[in-house]
């Protein structure tokens, strides 16, 4: 029998007003989710890709219920996630943690180390402050940190070593969930390697599973099981890691793995150049968002939204374009 995924997301959208005249009626909405689907399973890498504006970190963020939705569905564990009250939802923070894209903004300056990574569990009230000390010194030997940095201050740091205190303030709680919002954009190429691997070793000894949001593709393919990819806030293709930078399906996945660069002077590789610039969330295009850019768009491209639908053998392959349809 196959196991339950950890997190259950369906028809996740989150649109924010926007305002204007004297007295600042909404008149009109930026679509930044819209009906977003997926699971991610226990111990599973499950990666967000796409453009900058896909609505990728936002989703992240609607499903931890930083922002609270405006439709849509989440299930933790079971657990109905938007449904919570205050006293539920803080003892289900325990179980989901976020790493931030900026290593640099998301500590606090005025703070110890000790004291970010300790004050989730001085605020849960699992640490006495005799425990405490020995808590965060464990905390920070996990991340690869001398405990006795403890002491110091975040801008005595570098940035790999500051994301390392926010990768292990991230796990001061124990969860079993974590979102790694661009975790490793900000990080020089050498560094980034390093905590990436760091992350991976985490998951493996802890049994973690993560929502990895990143545009870089490289960065995916080494960590992701498996890879949805966003485009102007709907998924349009999510598949196991290696089946989708093998054979990409969606003409939008085609393009966008087209200009990941690859480091072989060898290979004559020239990339899709999309015709166009990406639609404004205020006022997307009809039918499948993607069609003004495709070269296989049709005119029911222009009526009808493609559902994400399963392909025929592989429940885990999904793509939302009319090619796919049998009835097509």
């Amino acid at each position: 029998m196959t196991a339950a995924p950890l997190i259950e997301v369906r028809g996740l959208k989150k649109y924010f007003p926007v305002r204007g005249g004297v007295f600042s009626r909404v008149g009109a909405w930026v679509k930044a989710v819209d009906d977003v689907s997926f699971d991610v399973g226990r111990r599973e890498v499950f990666a967000l890709v796409g453009e900058s504006g896909c609505g990728k970190t936002t989703a992240g963020r609607t499903l931890l219920r930083l922002m609270e939705p405006t439709a849509g569905q989440v299930r933790f564990d079971g657990a109905s996630v938007f449904d919570l009250g205050k006293r539920e939802l803080r003892l289900l923070r325990r179980r989901m943690q976020l790493i931030f894209q900026d290593p640099y903004s998301s500590l606090n300056p005025r703070m110890t180390v000790g004291g970010i990574i300790g004050e989730p569990l001085r605020v849960h009230g699992l640490a006495t402050s005799k425990e405490l000390d020995a808590r965060v010194g464990a905390l920070l030997e996990q991340v690869g940190l001398a405990p006795e940095y403890r002491t110091r201050y975040p801008h005595e740091f570098s940035g790999g070593q500051r994301q390392r205190i926010g990768i292990a303030r991230a796990l001061a709680l124990g969860p079993d969930f974590i979102v790694c919002d661009e975790a490793v954009s900000a990080l020089d190429v050498s560094i980034q390697a390093q905590i990436l691997n760091l992350l991976q070793d985490l998951q493996e000894s802890l049994d973690l599973s993560y929502l990895f949001i990143s545009h870089d593709l490289n960065v995916v393919q080494h960590l992701a099981d498996r890879v949805g990819v966003m485009y102007l806030g709907r998924l349009v293709e999510t598949a196991r890691t290696e089946d989708l930078f093998r054979e990409p399906l969606h003409p939008y996945t085609q393009a966008l793995l087209s200009a990941n660069p690859v480091p072989d002077p060898g290979l004559d590789l020239e990339p899709q150049v999309l015709p166009g610039e990406v639609p404004s969330p205020l006022a997307p295009p009809t039918g499948c968002h993607f069609h003004p850019r495709c070269r296989n768009a049709t005119e029911r491209c222009a009526r009808e939204t493609p559902p994400l639908r399963e392909q025929p053998g592989d429940t885990l392959r999904q793509v939302a374009c009319h090619l796919y349809d049998e009835e097509h």
